[in-house]
């Protein structure tokens, strides 16, 4: 039985990648929405425009996660 190295190292490569990329985008994703005041509300909060731009920014961060994590239980659940 042999292992073929490069394709464990390309494998191990790629789950790193998407791992960080998760990560930040969903750190991104709180950044911007703790910037729309969801939560706790803090003073100095900015208001209108900016607070849809944020929320809109956060919402686009969650669904990417949700859509990668989504895609790797379609690989691994068969069917």
């Amino acid at each position: 039985m042999d292992i073929n190295w490069g394709a464990l190292a390309g494998v191990f490569g790629v789950s790193l990648g998407i791992t960080v990329v998760v990560v930040v985008m969903f750190s991104l994703g709180l950044a911007a929405w703790a910037r729309t005041g969801h939560g706790e509300p803090a003073p100095g909060l900015p208001s209108g425009r900016h607070r849809k731009v944020a929320t809109a920014t956060a919402v686009l961060c969650f669904a990417a996660c949700l859509a990668v994590a989504a895609y790797g239980i379609d690989l691994i659940v068969p069917g």
